[in-house]
């Protein structure tokens, strides 16, 4: 179980959701200042873990660019804080011109263990500069490609126009987690009525195509429904993992820029 924990499944699925759509404009853009979503991590009935994702109230002055701060705060609750106590923060920084990460932190807390360091970027070297908390400094090689760490990798996967794709359409994509850069592709599914705690709503559903691995069961074992709505959340995520299936709940959200299909008092239709 500490295994699985370790890699930081309480948001691990961020990360396989990255996501690299052609920049939006300005008046399109997803994000609200102060928005906030809640979620409910889950095996069946048992709880696991909670999620919030927050975006500042205000912009943030990095490089010299004006930029967007998301930060996401994971932790374990129920039986699996006996096991294993989680208290994870990631955060973000993206300029509000071309959406990149101009900087961004974690700090793990996940029994024992304690992971903190901070990530620099410079587009102009194309490296990333990850300096840790016992001073080790390491230099990621970002190449020619657009690179995003998990956290603004989950915010640019509400910037694509999924209306203008065709079901099996594929986006390719490039994150990095840690010290190392990640190539995978998304798959678009289709339009799919979903149940949620705001009633069934029509959303757009994305699975991001598994290499082999010793923790996801399958190549399309994980499924991500988005609001189809102008804010794109994500409502729910299953994944199927060789411990069971493993669902992301959205329980909660304020503050979102655009109006949205939710049924806020959760009415079924």
């Amino acid at each position: 179980m500490k295994s699985i924990f370790r890699k930081n499944i309480v948001m691990s699925f961020f990360l396989l959701c990255l996501a690299l759509p052609a920049l939006a404009q300005r008046t399109n853009i997803p994000l609200g200042f102060g928005e906030e979503l809640n979620f409910r991590v889950h095996y069946g009935f048992i709880n696991a873990g909670e999620a919030t994702i927050r975006v500042a109230d205000n912009y943030y002055n990095i490089n010299d660019k004006y930029c967007y701060r998301m930060e996401v705060f994971g932790r374990s609750t129920g039986a699996f804080e006996r096991v294993l106590r989680i208290r994870d923060t990631w955060a973000s920084y993206m300029d509000t011109s071309a959406f990149l990460p101009q900087k961004a932190f974690r700090n793990i807390e996940e029994g024992k263990y304690r992971q903190r360091d901070e990530t620099f970027f410079d587009y102009d070297q194309k490296i990333a500069r990850i300096e840790e908390a016992d001073e080790k400094t390491k230099v990621v090689n970002l190449g020619l490609g657009r690179v995003m760490d998990m956290v603004s990798g989950y915010a640019y996967l509400r910037f694509i126009s999924y209306d203008k794709l065709k079901i099996n359409d594929t986006i390719k994509v490039s994150g990095m987690h840690e010290d190392k850069i990640y190539k995978m592709k998304i798959v678009y599914r289709g339009k799919a009525r979903v149940k949620t705690k705001f009633g069934k709503v029509y959303a757009h559903v994305i699975s991001p195509v598994m290499p082999e691995n010793k923790l996801f069961d399958g190549e399309n074992s994980i499924r991500v429904w988005l609001s189809d709505d102008g804010n794109k959340i994500p409502l729910k995520i299953q994944a199927d993992m060789f411990v069971g299936a493993v669902e992301v709940d959205l329980k909660g959200y304020k503050n979102l820029r655009f109006p949205t299909t939710l049924k806020a008092s959760g009415e079924e239709d």
